[in-house]
């Protein structure tokens, strides 16, 4: 396998037309499926690029949705990441979205504003999904990306939100909206370069704090500490614990995993500072159904660093991406020179068969629209 590198253009702000919104009037959930302005899909590609910005400009604006809020003065508000995958047979399947939408409610419920019912919230992903592919906007499979197992496979992002009623003064939201919308999403990888990563002494949560939480306001720090990683050399930055500055964490929006020498797989364990992502839930299945020992628990810098064979971080976007070395306070840790280690490759390789139809889904983890 060839080297990888994070590709910044991974996201596109091309949302398609067809975008489901809830809204929350005390009592119950009034639904509806928006159809924003839009031609055919071919008929989009190939429109003049002013006219196209225009278009999809259009599509991010909603009349209805009031400018000044408690989402958009005090970042209340939690959103949630998944995808549709184009199929080998040519269909189109969502990754564990029913996962989304339990996370989705938890998340709500952690603000303090009405929680989502999850099977309203999953059946509407479905539903906007399905219209959407049903009006030819779709991301189709490539028979190309077979070659390199699907490293470079494109696919479909979808964004649950949710936005406050007007308010002005720091409060609750009580009468949310909740949308989904969907745009297509480029490959995270590409070849050349290598994915170096260093600690941050920045602190991303904080216990009895909102860290476990999709929220808005928790991307702040992560974002400004990657900035400042990227800016010094590095692709990823490492956030350690907030009290002893020693326990690994978490990345800036990924779940982080060291397999030691000794062959067991290790993840930092789940608490009020770590956000219990998807993507690691399903690599901890996948390593134990292989024989691999997991283990959920603290995970010291100096262990790493010790006894660390390979590493790697998990996300929605990540799926599964190298950590070719480590950095803290100018020590550095060498994983792999390049690529990434024999069992991060096995567990990304049967992740993205999975997603992609090409290896059997066992779990059931992928739903069909």
């Amino acid at each position: 396998m060839g080297e990888n590198k994070e590709r910044v253009m991974a996201f596109t702000l091309e949302m398609f037309p067809h975008i489901y919104m809830a809204k929350f009037n005390g009592e119950n959930w009034n639904e509806t499926l928006i159809e924003k302005e839009h031609y055919s899909y071919e008929e989009e590609k190939a429109m003049a690029p002013e006219a196209r910005e225009k278009l999809l400009l259009s599509r991010n604006n909603f009349d209805n949705l009031p400018l000044v809020n408690y989402t958009s003065q005090y970042g209340m508000g939690c959103f949630e990441g998944l995808k549709a995958f184009p199929q080998k047979n040519g269909g189109i399947k969502l990754f564990r979205p029913d996962e989304n939408a339990r996370r989705m409610n938890k998340s709500m419920a952690g603000l303090m504003m009405p929680a989502i019912d999850e099977e309203i919230l999953l059946q509407g992903i479905l539903k906007m999904v399905r219209l959407n592919a049903d009006s030819g906007f779709a991301v189709k499979y490539d028979p190309a990306w077979e070659k390199d197992d699907y490293l470079s496979g494109g696919a479909l992002y979808v964004r649950p939100f949710t936005y406050s009623e007007p308010g002005i003064g720091v409060n609750l939201s009580y009468f949310p909206w909740v949308i989904v919308v969907a745009t297509p999403v480029g490959s995270y990888f590409e070849v050349g370069g290598t994915n170096n990563a260093v600690t941050t002494n920045m602190i991303r949560a904080t216990k009895n704090g909102t860290g476990w939480i999709k929220c808005d306001a928790n991307y702040v720090v992560p974002t400004l500490a990657k900035k400042k990683a990227i800016g010094a050399g590095f692709m990823e930055a490492i956030f350690l614990d907030s009290e002893d500055h020693r326990y690994i964490e978490e990345g800036s929006s990924c779940n982080f995993f060291c397999l030691l020498k000794d062959g067991t797989l290790v993840t930092p364990e789940l608490g009020d500072t770590i956000l219990p992502g998807i993507t690691r839930k399903s690599i901890l299945q996948l390593a134990r159904d292989r024989g691999i020992k997991t283990e959920e628990r603290k995970l010291a810098l100096e262990e790493v660093f010790a006894e660390g064979r390979e590493c790697f971080v998990t996300g929605t976007a990540a799926g599964l991406t190298p950590i070719n070395s480590l950095t803290h306070e100018g020590k550095k840790k060498v994983f792999t020179e390049k690529g990434m280690g024999d069992v991060s490759e096995a567990l990304l390789m049967e992740l993205k068969g999975i997603q992609y139809g090409a290896v059997e889904d066992r779990y059931n983890w992928m739903w069909s629209i």
